[in-house]
C-alpha cells in the first residue's frame, strides 16, 4: 500500500517537473512581451494623454518593451514637452519608429523620436524641421525667435544627453529647419537605426543594453510576444471632438438653442439640445489650448443677442453680438503668447465663420420675428381681456393719469380730454401699448343712446 502511494507520488512529480521544464522552454522561445501604440495625427494634449496611459498600461502589464510608432507633422511644444517628459521618465523602455515608409517626425515629433530608448526610422521617411513658429505657422520677430530657438535648443541638448545622441545634428533641425532622411539620422547618431517594421526593428535591438531610470537593462525582443494596443472609445471620441471648426460650430448652435429657450420657455427640447451641444464643447476645449479672450467674446455676444431679443429695436445689440461671436470664434484657439514649433493651423475654417455668420444673422432675425409675432399675439389677448373692464382713477386724469383695473395700475388717459377726479369708476375703451384710454362710467348711458341715435 504504502509503495503504490510513493510510487504515485513519485510519478506525480515527474509530471509537474516535466511541465514546469516545458513552460520555462516556452517562456524562453517566447522571449519578452511587447506592446505596440501608434500616433499619427498632430501632436496635442490628447496625444499627450494617450502615450502617458499607454506607458501605465505597459508597465501594470509587465512589458519589457513599449513601441510607439509615429507619423506626425508637428503639434503644440507644451504637448510635445508632456510626451518627452512621459518618455524619459518611463519605467519601461520605449522604442519610437517612424513607420511606414513616406511617415514623418517634423517639428515636434523630432523631439519625441529622440526621447525614446531606442530611436528607429523606416527608410523612405523624414525627420527635423523644428524651427519654432508663431500659432499661424509664420516666422516670429527676430528677438523672439532667438529666444524661442534657445528655449528649444535647450530642451533638445538635454535629450541629446539622456539618450547619447549627435545634439549639433538635433539642434540645426532647430537653427537651420534641417531635415533628414533615414539614413543620414542613422549616420549622424540621431537615432539609433533603420528597420522596415516593427518586427524588423525588434529583431535588430534584440539584446541591446538601454538605460531606464539610470539603470541599465538588456532589452529581450528576439521572440517577443507582440500586441497592439489601441485608443479607448472614450479618448478616440474626446479627439474626434478636439477640432476647433467642430468646437465652435458646437459653441454656436447650442448657444442659439439655448437662447431660443430662453426667449420662449416651456418647450424643453431645445433648451436640453442647446446644452448638450455646449457640453460637447466644452468637453473638447478641454484637450485644445484654447484662448480665453475668445470665448469671453463669445459668451458676451450670445448675451447681447439675448439683449436684442429681448427688446427689438434697430438691431444694434443683435449685430454686435453677431460681430462679437465671430470675433471671439476667430481668436478662440491658438497660443498667442508663447512660440510654438510648425504644426496644422489650430484655428476656426473660414468656411466655418462665413457659415456661422449666415447662420447667426438668420437665427436673429427669425427670433426678432417670431419674438415680435408673440408679443403682437398676447397684447391683442391682452386687448380682448381688459377692453370694457370698469376701474378706479388713483390719480386724477387731467387728461392722463393712473386707473386700477383688472388687477394692475395702469397709466391712463381720458379719452375725451376732459379731468376725472381720484376715486371716480371709468371704463377701458381701449389699450394702447400699456396706456388705457378711458372714459367716465356715468357717461356710458349718453355715449349708447349717442350710438342707437347714429343707427
Amino acid at each position: 500500500m504504502t509503495s503504490n502511494i510513493r510510487r504515485a507520488a513519485l510519478a506525480l512529480l515527474t509530471v509537474l517537473a516535466t511541465l514546469l521544464a516545458f513552460a520555462g522552454g516556452v517562456s524562453a522561445q517566447q522571449g519578452g512581451y511587447v506592446l505596440v501604440g501608434r500616433i499619427d495625427s498632430a501632436i496635442d494634449p490628447m496625444s499627450a494623454r494617450v502615450l502617458s496611459g499607454w506607458i501605465e498600461q505597459a508597465e501594470a502589464r509587465g512589458a519589457s518593451l513599449f513601441v510607439l510608432e509615429i507619423d506626425t507633422p508637428g503639434g503644440l511644444f507644451d504637448s510635445m514637452r508632456d510626451m518627452t517628459g512621459a518618455l524619459l521618465d518611463s519605467p519601461v523602455p520605449v522604442a519610437v519608429i517612424v513607420t511606414p515608409s513616406g511617415s514623418r517626425a517634423a517639428s515636434a515629433g523630432t523631439f519625441i523620436v529622440a526621447a525614446g530608448h531606442v530611436a528607429a526610422m523606416t527608410p523612405g521617411t523624414t525627420i527635423g524641421a523644428a524651427s519654432p513658429v508663431d500659432s499661424s505657422g509664420n516666422d516670429l520677430p527676430e528677438t523672439i525667435m532667438a529666444k524661442a530657438s534657445q528655449d528649444a535648443a535647450a530642451l533638445l541638448r538635454g535629450i541629446a544627453i539622456q539618450r547619447s545622441r549627435n545634439s549639433d545634428a538635433l539642434e540645426s533641425t532647430i537653427f537651420e529647419s534641417k531635415s533628414y532622411t533615414a539614413e543620414e539620422a542613422v549616420e549622424l547618431g540621431i537615432v539609433d537605426l533603420t528597420a522596415s517594421n516593427v518586427s524588423d526593428m525588434l529583431a535588430k535591438i534584440d539584446g541591446r543594453a538601454v538605460k531606464v531610470l539610470g539603470s541599465e537593462m538588456s532589452l529581450d525582443t528576439g521572440d517577443a510576444v507582440v500586441e497592439s494596443v489601441q485608443v479607448s472609445p472614450v479618448e478616440r471620441f474626446r479627439w474626434w471632438l478636439a477640432s476647433p471648426t467642430l468646437i465652435f460650430i458646437l459653441l454656436v448652435a447650442g448657444g442659439i438653442l439655448v437662447l431660443v429657450e430662453l426667449i420662449s420657455p416651456g418647450g424643453w427640447i431645445p433648451g436640453a439640445v442647446g446644452a448638450g451641444l455646449l457640453i460637447l464643447a466644452f468637453v473638447g476645449i478641454g484637450s485644445l489650448p484654447v484662448n480665453w479672450i475668445g470665448l469671453a467674446l463669445m459668451g458676451a455676444g450670445l448675451v447681447l443677442i439675448f439683449i436684442e431679443l429681448q427688446a427689438p429695436g434697430w438691431g444694434g445689440f443683435g449685430a454686435a453680438g453677431g460681430a462679437a461671436l465671430l470675433l471671439g470664434g476667430f481668436l478662440l484657439f491658438g497660443d498667442s503668447s508663447i512660440p510654438g514649433l510648425p504644426a496644422p493651423d489650430m484655428r476656426v475654417g473660414w468656411g466655418a465663420l462665413g457659415g456661422a455668420a449666415l447662420f447667426i444673422a438668420l437665427s436673429v432675425f427669425g427670433l426678432m420675428y417670431f419674438s415680435r409675432k408673440a408679443k403682437s399675439i398676447h397684447v391683442e389677448s391682452r386687448k380682448s381681456q381688459i377692453v370694457g373692464q370698469v376701474g378706479t382713477v388713483r390719480s386724477a386724469l387731467s387728461p392722463t393719469g393712473t386707473v386700477y383695473a383688472a388687477g394692475e395700475l395702469w397709466s391712463a388717459e381720458s379719452e375725451f380730454g376732459d379731468t376725472i377726479d381720484s376715486g371716480e369708476n371709468v371704463i377701458v375703451s381701449e389699450l394702447d401699448g400699456v396706456t388705457l384710454k378711458v372714459f367716465r362710467h356715468s357717461d356710458l348711458d349718453s355715449i349708447d343712446s349717442a350710438h342707437r341715435s347714429i343707427e
